[in-house]
C-alpha cells in the first residue's frame, strides 16, 4: 500500500511539473509583440490567458496526473487488505 501511495504521488508531481514546463518553455517571452506598442518589451506571451493552458498542449501532463490520482485511489476502492490472504 505504501508503494502505491508513493507511485501515485510521484506521478501527480511529475504531471504538474510537466504542465508547468510546457507553459514556461512555450517560447521566448522577452521579445516585444510589436514595435508600435507603447509599453515597450514585455515578458507576457502572446497566448496569455486560458489558451496557453489548453488541453492540446497539456494533455500528457493531465493524463499523468489522472493516472496518479487513480493509483492513489486504488486502496480506497479495493480496500487495504485486497489481495492479502486471510491469516
Amino acid at each position: 500500500m505504501a508503494a502505491t501511495t508513493v507511485i501515485g504521488a510521484l506521478l501527480i508531481i511529475l504531471g504538474l511539473l510537466y504542465t508547468a514546463f510546457v507553459t514556461v518553455y512555450r517560447g521566448r517571452m522577452s521579445e516585444p509583440h510589436s514595435p508600435q506598442e507603447p509599453t515597450g518589451p514585455t515578458l507576457e506571451p502572446r497566448e496569455s490567458g486560458l489558451r496557453s493552458f489548453g488541453l492540446k498542449s497539456n494533455w500528457p501532463g493531465l493524463l499523468i496526473i489522472v493516472l496518479g490520482a487513480v493509483i492513489l485511489l486504488l486502496p480506497v476502492v479495493f480496500g487495504p487488505s485486497a489481495g492479502v490472504p486471510p491469516p
